[in-house]
């Protein structure tokens, strides 16, 4: 399976899609990365003549990419093409340490901890583009195939 089948059976559109390219992927992690375009739906309130990403956004940026993505390439043998992937983040502990501003290219990489009984943990940071770390820590989903 590759990196555009991977983004294609992802269960979520615009605009609320956090992932533009993935760049890496194996068994052991994968490497991802998102723009935030001025655009973006939650710059009008967020804050006010101050647009600053949300927290929440970029907790679901790293959630889509390290944890979903990384979900439906490890279920490759169980996701036939009209097989879609169930997702369910179970927890999340993220700490916060810079901002991340419109325009702004964000890259995630995650590290597996586990994956059993389709229970995926992982180790998530978030990346700006000067290669400054602006948030981290470890999410956890259920990731399941129905049809």
């Amino acid at each position: 399976m590759n990196q555009i089948e991977i983004i294609k059976k992802l269960p979520y559109k615009k605009p609320f899609l956090f992932v533009d390219e993935l760049i890496e992927v194996s068994e052991n992690g994968i490497t991802g990365n998102y723009t935030f375009k001025e655009s973006e739906f939650f710059y009008e309130g967020h804050f006010k003549d101050n647009p600053v990403t949300p927290g929440v956004i970029l907790t679901e940026t790293m959630a889509q990419i390290g944890v979903v993505c990384l979900g439906i390439y490890l279920l490759k043998n169980e996701n036939s093409s009209e097989k879609k992937s169930q997702i369910a983040l179970t927890s999340n502990e993220v700490d916060f340490f810079l901002p991340v501003l419109p325009n702004e290219k964000v890259t995630v990489i995650s590290e597996k901890e586990y994956f059993r009984f389709n229970k995926l943990k992982c180790k998530v940071k978030m990346m700006n583009s000067k290669n400054e770390l602006v948030c981290r820590g470890i999410i956890s989903g259920m990731i399941k195939p129905y049809d």
